[in-house]
């Protein structure tokens, strides 16, 4: 599986950044490409592995949508180490949750 893009690299750029800053910051990875990102040795020339490590090792949370890697056949097994799998209807409540206490929600 090869997955090239820069947007999600800027997401967990900011999600460093943020993190450092003493913030706690959920990932939420959704939809069929989003969830890709949670695959564990993709290849391609990009690091995301390498980034999420650095992410969650400063506190980040990660949560992949199931509905999503079901329609990409992406199971639980072939995700990197960390990464929570959740129904669609935590994602929405998690998007409630923080929304309800005027958090910023940055989607790509």
């Amino acid at each position: 599986m090869i997955y090239e893009s820069t947007g999600p690299l800027e997401t967990l750029r900011f999600a460093k950044h943020y993190s450092e800053q003493g913030l706690n910051v959920n990932i939420v990875l959704f939809g069929p490409m989003g969830v890709m990102l949670a695959k564990k040795d993709k290849a391609g020339a990009l690091e995301y592995d390498q980034k999420i490590d650095e992410c969650m090792n400063l506190g980040v949370n990660f949560m992949c949508c199931k509905l999503g890697s079901s329609l990409v056949g992406l199971k639980y097994e072939e995700m990197i180490p960390g990464i929570e799998m959740v129904e669609p209807e935590a994602i929405a409540d998690t998007i409630l949750e923080f929304s309800q206490k005027q958090q910023l929600i940055i989607t790509l």
